[in-house]
């Protein structure tokens, strides 16, 4: 069918899909370092596939989660700084999973903006291919949305969702009981949770993202900007070695909010806050919002950003498991009768 009348093509309407494309082909080699057993396909298709028996299971059971990265993207996007933004997208998904005692072994992401800005769009995209390749999972595909009018000009948001496996019988958690350690793994600072408070308390500070850090060298944005610890590798090293009773990421709520969440009724903790030392960042926030301990400990991690519960017996095995892939751990307390967590000391 021809026609000599020229209409609005979409490219008018504000969405270029030769730029998609272009993303598609620059984003590839980034993609393709992150291929481990079991990977099948590469970016472009309309699904992605994945071998298990390739990827060294028998009798697999599937665990999946998906997670974003919350406003510490509004820092990321007011600075300009994205290129570690998608480290955080993954850790938040696959730090999720090995707490269900599950390998990660594939991701695929969601990109959406009001128009697609190449240069931006494949340093976020190369930031999630280093998180999957620091956790040993598989950057298999994704989706880039160009949606003008949703967006205002330079933002854009990111989901994030990952699939691992296990063999079926070996799930976390398991056997906690009253007298099991509390091994606490040091965070990288803020990680990705309670930004909305964070950038309050910048407000009321009147510091731009690019003044000195209060607390140490470089620019406020980008300290914020520290990402997420990745515990994958550390933490399956743990379970090979068959050293860990249950895990428990420390997001959204804090140590108060999310050690429970791995306890069996009738069992609590118990915690000690001199065990170790509150980040500074942590103590900036804290002065310059006038945070109360239990608010923090609620709302932040507190720079301890995973805890493991670990049999008595089996405490040297996994420090050991864990200082083996770059996690060095401290001695919390202890799981105890009762319920939620109680806790002893000081932080602030």
């Amino acid at each position: 069918m021809t026609s000599s009348k020229t209409g609005i093509t979409y490219a008018d309407a504000g969405v270029d899909i030769d730029a998609g494309n272009a993303l598609v082909e620059r984003i590839k080699p980034a993609a393709k370092r992150t291929a481990r057993p079991g990977t099948m396909s590469g970016l472009g298709g309309f699904g992605a596939l994945f071998d298990l028996k390739a990827a060294g299971f028998s009798d697999p059971v599937l665990v999946a989660a998906t997670d974003g990265v919350g406003t510490k993207l509004r820092i990321a996007i007011d600075t300009g700084n994205v290129g570690t933004i998608g480290i955080d997208l993954v850790a938040m998904c696959v730090n999720d999973l090995v707490c269900q005692g599950a390998e990660p072994l594939f991701f695929l992401d969601y990109f959406a903006t009001g128009k697609l800005e190449l240069d931006q769009a494949t340093a976020i995209i190369e930031g999630i291919a280093e998180g999957c390749a620091q956790s040993g999972c598989a950057l298999i595909g994704g989706e880039t949305a160009e949606m003008p009018g949703m967006y205002h000009a330079g933002d854009f948001d990111l989901a994030g969702f990952a699939v691992g496996a296990m063999e079926r019988g070996t799930e976390l958690p398991r056997a906690v009981q009253a007298g099991d350690v509390l091994l606490g793994l040091h965070s990288d600072g803020v990680h990705s949770n309670g930004y909305s408070l964070v950038r309050k308390i910048v407000e009321l500070s009147g510091l731009a993202w690019d003044a000195p850090c209060p607390w140490g060298v470089g620019t406020l944005g980008a300290a914020l900007l520290t990402p997420t610890r990745l515990y994958v590798k550390g933490a399956v090293a743990a379970l090979r070695a068959d050293a860990i009773s249950a895990l428990a990421h420390i997001t959204g709520g804090g140590l108060t909010e999310n050690l429970p969440r791995v306890l069996p009724e009738g069992l609590g903790a118990e915690i000690d806050l001199n065990a170790w030392d509150l980040p500074s960042v942590f103590k900036w926030l804290a002065a310059q919002g006038g945070i109360a301990e239990a608010e923090l400990l609620k709302t932040f991690n507190a720079g301890i950003g995973m805890i493991a519960v670990v049999p008595a017996a089996q405490v040297s095995a996994a420090q050991a498991a864990f200082k083996a892939e770059g996690h060095d751990s401290v001695v919390l307390g202890q799981i105890e009768a009762g319920a939620g967590v109680r806790y002893k000391g000081n932080l602030l």
